[in-house]
């Protein structure tokens, strides 16, 4: 493992014994869900019932723990070398479609020889998404996390383990080719995901907004629900500000009209599973006028990546930092990314926020309703982006890794899917107690 987070200044795994015993680390992410949710105290059932629907789910909310476990038993994150900008929290529903122009302009469609046709049509990418956990560090710890995550998905695809081990196979394969050899995407993206995209493309602004926003009185606002909830006073007074700030940073292309930026609501946004705690606010303005027209805005909360348990803490402003991962590794990143800081009413700067303009996007695989002859399609896809990924955002390129390299982050994927399985469960039983009877 590379450097050590207490001799960093990253925060310091407990010592858990290298037993690793499934009870102790349920009742460690107990903790560590009480202490996310702390401030938002209705959240903490929320993430357990959502993490208690597969292994996968579990994983999904489990990032600091997974960093936590590895460094307990540091031979798992041992491996080839190789380094620069990492997902830190990689799993298989780290990718989705967007409209990398969250303006709505139309470009036209590209060609298989490469040409532009003159029909033009709206934009969308399927990539890497989500990037809160990145940090600069090894490569091989986003590909084990991602092959951990193929293993413990094998409910959701309807995979078994050998089935699910040759999609391993598969995905280490196209990832190397990616990240060593510059192997292109293929010209044709897998069934589910040119679905996907094409769901995406056919969306319009409005069925965003009815989604989750309601007109009363020719106004549009939040739904409060599951989904949005009312913020304290103080953030709602400090909200402004910020995103002013935020506007103010954006390159001039990017800077939208001054009066479509007019903040009609805002609310607390819940969304995630790893994230559910920390705080997020949707933003909704004014836009191009009327009830339709409306723009909704997303202001996440950044902290220390979970990967600096192994790593230490990064030196950058944790919302830059996102902005920065987002922009290097992914090809074609969304416009209009930014930060900003929603500051107390002191004045004093509190929290770091990473803010992103939503539009008819952010739309997942829905791994139950794939097909079995689509999966060894789509796990070579994740694997090439992946290492395409890494190779446009790498810091050190080592020579190619050999095939006894890819059996090792196969073989430390393996034990760590058989220790979160059985961390799974134990949680499950824990829940049995915590979570309300239905």
């Amino acid at each position: 493992m590379s450097k050590t987070a207490s001799a960093d200044g990253g925060k310091k795994a407990p010592a858990f014994g290298a037993e690793l015993d499934p009870g102790v680390l349920a009742d460690r992410q107990l903790t560590l869900d009480r202490e996310r949710t702390k401030r938002f105290p209705d959240l903490f059932v929320r993430k357990l019932q959502r993490m208690s629907a597969s292994p996968l789910a579990y994983l999904r909310g489990a990032a600091p723990l997974f960093f936590e476990i590895l460094a307990t038993r540091p031979e798992l994150g041992e491996g080839p070398a190789g380094e620069g900008w990492i997902v830190g929290d990689m799993h298989l529903e780290n990718f989705g479609a967007y409209r990398p122009d969250p303006l709505g302009t139309a470009e036209p469609t590209s060609t298989r020889g490469g040409g532009a046709s003159s029909k033009k049509q709206r934009v969308v990418r399927f990539d890497l998404n989500d990037f809160d956990d990145a940090i600069i560090g090894p490569w091989r710890l986003d590909v084990l996390r991602l092959t951990t995550s193929l293993l413990l998905g094998g409910r959701e695809l309807g995979a078994n383990g050998l089935v699910a081990l040759s999609l391993c196979d598969l995905l280490l394969d196209a990832w190397a080719q990616s990240a060593f050899d510059g192997a292109a995407l293929p010209d044709e993206q897998p069934a589910p995901v040119l679905a996907l995209t094409e769901q995406v493309r056919a969306r319009s602004k409005t069925a965003l907004l009815d989604a989750r926003t309601a007109v009363t009185g020719g106004k549009r606002h939040f739904v409060r629900g599951p989904r949005y909830a009312d913020l304290p006073a103080e953030v709602v007074d400090a909200v402004p500000a910020a995103f002013a700030s935020y506007i103010e940073a954006l390159p001039d292309e990017d800077r939208p009209h001054k009066g479509s930026l007019e903040i009609i609501d805002c609310a607390l946004r819940i969304a995630g599973t790893g994230s559910l705690g920390g705080l997020r606010i949707a933003v909704l303005v004014k836009g191009k006028g009327g009830p339709d027209g409306g723009w909704i805005f997303d202001m996440k909360e950044q902290g220390e990546p979970s990967a600096s348990t192994v790593l230490g803490a990064p030196a950058m402003v944790p919302a830059e930092r996102v902005c920065t991962a987002f922009r290097t590794a992914v090809e074609r990143p969304p416009r209009m990314l930014g930060s900003t800081v929603l500051r107390g009413s002191g004045g004093t700067a509190k929290l770091s926020m990473f803010v992103r303009k939503l539009s008819p996007q952010e739309d997942k695989l829905n791994l139950r309703r794939l097909r079995g002859a689509d999966l060894p399609g789509l796990a070579t896809y994740l694997g090439q982006l992946l290492g395409s990924a890494h190779a446009r955002a790498a810091t050190k390129a080592p020579k190619r890794w050999a095939a006894s390299d890819l059996a090792t982050i196969r073989a430390h994927a393996i034990a760590l899917a058989g220790i979160h399985e059985a961390v799974y469960l134990d949680l499950c039983e824990r829940m049995r107690t915590l979570l309300p009877k239905t």
